[in-house]
């Protein structure tokens, strides 16, 4: 048999809260490497190279 619960509320956490010092906040958060901030230049030379590297591949698979 199915039975509701209405009118109980579930329970929570107590959530702890961290303060910081007067003048102090929460420090810079570190950029993590990402294609889109590379430059163009860079973004066409890994691209030639995964080309390259596929080619080498191929050409490899090709003799053996």
């Amino acid at each position: 048999m199915l039975h509701c619960n209405i009118g109980v509320m579930p329970t929570r956490l107590p959530h702890p809260h961290h303060q910081h010092r007067p003048g102090h906040g929460h420090p810079p958060a570190a950029l993590s490497p990402s294609i889109l901030r590379m430059s163009v230049v860079q973004r066409l030379a890994i691209a030639a190279a995964l080309i390259a590297l596929l080619w080498a591949g191929v050409l490899w698979a090709m003799k053996v």
